[in-house]
């Protein structure tokens, strides 16, 4: 290798002899990878987009027979299908059709696929717009599919070729669309896993198999169509019973044309690959249609697409046995810019609000719009009495906090589960995130997923859990290799380990029942349950965390002009587009707003504010101080019109000057290890993992204002500030007696005390550790002391703990010692230049992150950090990463949006060493914490 350095030499493709350079190019296929196709592809669908929304604006004839398809279109797939969604599919149709044609090396499946010959029909229209001219660039482009096709001479070559083309290239072509519909490629051992699965239950449970005359299979979100083409290469259908189970027994569904096209592709070289003929049958199981919504509508139209309506209504009619595949994963679009909304089910979604909802403790419910959960919740009502459904999907159901509903209608529903749980949350973080191990879907998925087989057996009482857990710290590789040994439920024979569910519906981690003697922080479900808060809110979530939160105020408020300034234009322009002064719906709203991310951040109700021509000005809102992450202030625009939700907020911070603590905990439903901070400032949703809540020491309100009734009880105590509001205690009166009353009586205990006491329970690891699992799916719970001592001994504690958290940048810094540079800059180096940081570091030794020392820019490197320091965690991380990750420099990704924390030293603290300062006085609170959280080890609580 060159200079010894281990390089592995290279040579450009440009640099070879054009004859070898011709022969890659026949062998491989263009020298272009698929992908970056996709590019081409995508501008090229585009410009086919605009030329057929011109031309079917112009012209009548044009205008009915695109209408007719739009009808139809939205009969057999979804009334949410807009005209630019059907455009687009015909343009995806003209840049695809080559493909498959390319594909099979004729016209036999374009000219024969009913779909494919729908939209023939309607581009045929359209032939004098021209529309084509730009395809002839893609020539090059079908010719290399053509040769990997014609060099494909087994059938998995040829899937090989097919998986390509969905995982590479459709994502790449139509990155919104799959975001939209949570397209992932499923792993052939996952599926070839429930296959088997599917097989072995309808062998021990019901005498049948999948090749048995009236078992009729559905994989109802098809993609690729690999669960069938796996089926029938596995031989799991009798040779003799193929070609009835091909014409008439197994049905695929798919909303998607592009994968609706592969699928039926694959499907179709599948079967003419094991039956040995030259004859093409096509695959008339297969339909284009909205899974989620054909069982509920009726076929109206079938004029251009006539065989996909009655493939539809055959299937509607069909007693459904099996249901096998992957469900989609998208949660919806998490940006209002990205106009990516899944599509609304009402039927779906009222029967989950009668079932899965219903049942469910937990206060906010929207994961249970989730495509999965809802993809279960339709094929548990569509398997009808008897069969078994077979499904890999996010394993998030099986321990998230809004899904006990959904576990406990599914041991009432089905007579078996078996659920293999794969792992590979890789939204934990550091030994978590190791245990969970690879990802299954490699790229396709951060998820953890889990494959499921529900069964419906008639003869059988009662439901049968069996769980089985693939291991901590397995690669993506291993955990596939594990479930090809398997082979399918039978391999795991004695593996599998029965669970009860709990009272809570819990099925892993369940809770310790003793926490439930303990008083409650808050309870707002249940307003009659001793509590000992009045109230207590999230933290802010704003929706839009770059444009409502910078380092620098003067950044901020810049910002904040320029959105309004932005919305505002965007409002004149709908009310000179929309004479009428008809209210627009959201979706036309959607269509009708700049998306562009650099200019506004939208969320629903700043859409329905423009729909509703609201005016917006920078009045509606202040700038404050807010505890961002831990140990990290940022400004923000607190505002009710630009904050997506400030929940309670107002009673706790009313003002810039409000005088308050409040104790932040880990929201219920967190997946890491519990976590709590004081802080006097607004603190973010995000500030602690799964939606910070928020208990202050006081309550705000004016005197005038509507107030709960339970917030005020006597004069005596209310106090007035400057700003007209006034607070009272929030904790109860009846809690502060109860502790009273175990310490014997008399008013000695104040609610002060009281309050640094639970700080000091929360920091007790023996609590932390005996309740982890309740602190993960419910708020904290407080133990009664065992005696006066216990009780002084924590308060004093969480008083301490207290001022070193809330006072952290006026702590005694750290004697920090400088590997490199110091406290003084060198000479003919200011001050900014000096102490001006862009994102600290560690070194690393042997590739090992040496934690005693920090890089903190190129003229200053920290050294003799103690080690220990960083075993103080907060949400997830020591307080030393925090303040690490938090003080430089970062760009927001959408708007571009920059935020300095330099900014903030020397604009807000007037002080350019402030993150070096900031980073040596959270030595000194890691180590003086750690110091008082050991002083209570020894205490233990008992119910």
């Amino acid at each position: 290798p060159p200079g010894g350095n281990g390089e592995q030499m290279t040579i450009e493709f440009g640099d070879l002899p054009a004859a070898i350079r011709a022969k890659i190019v026949e062998k491989c296929g263009n020298r272009k990878y698929w992908d970056e196709w996709a590019v081409d592809v995508a501008e090229i669908a585009q410009k086919h987009i605009v030329r057929i929304e011109g031309y079917v604006d112009r012209h009548k004839e044009a205008q009915e027979v695109f209408q007719d398809f739009l009808d139809e279109i939205r009969d057999d797939l979804n009334e949410g299908i807009t005209k630019r969604d059907a455009i687009e599919m015909l343009a995806q149709h003209m840049v695809t059709r080559p493909v498959f044609e390319a594909l099979h090396g004729d016209s036999q499946f374009v000219d024969q696929n009913p779909i494919s010959k729908g939209m023939q029909l309607v581009l045929d229209v359209l032939k004098p717009a021209n529309i084509e001219t730009e395809a002839e660039s893609l020539d090059e482009f079908y010719a290399s599919v053509a040769r990997r096709a014609k060099a494909a001479n087994t059938p998995l070559a040829r899937q090989k070729i097919i998986t390509e083309l969905y995982d590479k290239f459709f994502r790449n072509a139509f990155p919104k669309t799959a975001a939209r519909l949570g397209i992932v490629y499923t792993p052939i051992e996952v599926v070839d896993f429930i296959l088997h699965s599917v097989d072995e239950v309808l062998r021990s449970e019901f005498e049948e198999s999948l090749s048995s005359e009236g078992v009729e299979i559905l994989d109802p979100f098809t993609g690729t169509g690999t669960f069938i083409t796996r089926m029938l290469q596995n031989d799991l259908i009798d040779r003799e019973a193929l070609l009835r189970k091909y014409r008439s027994e197994i049905h695929a569904n798919e909303i998607m044309l592009l994968a609706y096209y592969i699928a039926a592709v694959n499907i179709e070289d599948a079967y003419h690959a094991i039956v040995g003929t030259d004859t093409y049958e096509r695959f008339s199981g297969i339909i284009l249609t909205d899974t989620f919504e054909m069982q509920d509508s009726p076929d109206l139209t079938a004029d251009i697409l006539p065989e996909n309506s009655e493939q539809r209504k055959r299937q509607k009619e069909s007693q459904i046995r099996v249901i096998v595949g992957n469900p989609p994963w998208s949660v919806g679009q998490r940006d209002e810019n990205d106009a990516s909304k899944n599509q609304s089910y009402p039927e779906l979604h009222k029967r989950i609000e009668n079932s899965y909802a219903y049942y469910s403790s937990a206060k906010l419910k929207i994961s249970l719009r989730d495509s999965y959960i809802v993809a279960l919740r339709w094929a548990s009502d569509r398997i009808g009495l008897s069969g078994v459904i077979g499904v890999v999907t996010n394993a998030g159901w099986l321990e998230g906090i809004a899904m006990d509903g959904m576990r406990k209608c599914l041991v009432d529903e089905f007579s078996s589960i078996y659920v293999l749980n794969l792992r590979g949350n890789q939204r934990t973080q550091g030994e978590r995130s190791r245990q969970e191990g690879g990802k299954v879907f490699g790229a396709g998925s951060r998820a953890p997923v889990a494959i499921t087989l529900l069964v419906k057996n008639p003869e059988l009482t009662g439901c049968t859990i069996r769980y089985h857990d693939i291991g901590d710290y397995l690669s993506r590789e291993e955990k596939l290799n594990q479930v090809k040994a398997f082979k399918g439920i039978g391999g795991l024979e004695d593996q599998w380990v029965e669970i009860q569910p709990d009272a809570h519906h819990d099925w892993l981690n369940q809770r310790d029942a003793g926490f439930e003697k303990f008083m409650a922080l808050g309870d707002k479900k249940n307003r009659s349950a001793e509590t000992i808060f009045k109230n207590y809110s999230q933290g802010v979530k704003t929706n839009r965390d770059a444009w409502c939160y910078n380092h620098s105020e003067t950044a901020l408020r810049l910002n904040i002009q320029s959105m309004i300034r932005f919305y505002e234009s965007e409002r004149q322009r709908l009310q000179d587009h929309d004479t009428h002064g008809n209210e627009l719906t959201s979706q036309e709203i959607t269509n009708f707003v700049n998306n562009d991310s650099t200019k506004i951040s939208w969320t629903k109700d700043l859409k329905n504010d423009l729909a509703k021509n609201k005016f917006l000005n920078i009045q509606e809102g202040h700038i404050d101080i807010s505890e961002y992450r831990p140990f990290t202030k940022q400004h923000i625009f607190f505002s009710r019109r630009l904050n997506q939700s400030i929940y309670r907020i107002p009673q706790i911070f009313p003002h810039k000057d409000a005088d308050n603590l409040a104790i932040c905990v880990t929201g219920r439903g967190n997946t890491g290890k519990f976590s709590c901070l004081i802080t006097r400032h607004i603190s973010d949703v995000n500030s602690f993992a799964a939606g910070a809540q928020c208990f202050p020491k006081w309550l705000y309100s004016k005197p005038n204002e509507k107030v709960a009734p339970e917030i005020f009880i006597s004069d005596s105590e209310i106090e007035t500030d400057s700003y007209g509001y006034v607070r009272e205690n929030a904790i109860h009166n009846t809690a502060l007696q109860s502790f009273q009353e175990k310490m014997g009586g008399g008013k000695s205990i104040t609610h002060d005390d009281l309050f640094y006491f639970i700080y000091g329970v929360l920091h007790v690891p023996s609590y932390r550790k005996k309740y982890a699992t309740n602190l993960q799916k419910e708020l904290p719970r407080i133990p009664l002391p065992e005696d006066a001592q216990q009780f002084w001994m924590l308060s004093n504690a969480g008083r301490k703990l207290g001022e070193l958290h809330v006072h952290y940048e006026e702590v005694d810094p750290w004697t920090v010692n400088f590997e490199k540079g110091g406290w003084d800059p060198d000479e003919g180096i200011s001050h900014e230049k000096w102490f001006r940081v862009e994102k600290m570091k560690h070194p690393r030794k042997a590739k090992v992150k040496d934690l005693s020392q920090i890089v903190y820019n190129d003229y200053i490197t920290v050294k003799d950090i103690p080690v220990e320091a960083y075993d103080y965690m907060v949400n997830g991380k020591s307080a030393i990463s925090w303040v690490m990750e938090r003080q430089g420099v970062k760009i927001d990704k959408k708007s571009q949006i920059v935020n300095d924390a330099n900014r903030f030293a020397i604009e807000t603290m007037k002080d350019p060493a402030y993150p070096l300062r900031l980073l040596a006085r959270v030595i000194t609170v890691s180590m003086e914490t750690i110091k008082i959280v050991d002083e209570l080890r020894k205490i233990e609580f008992s119910p």
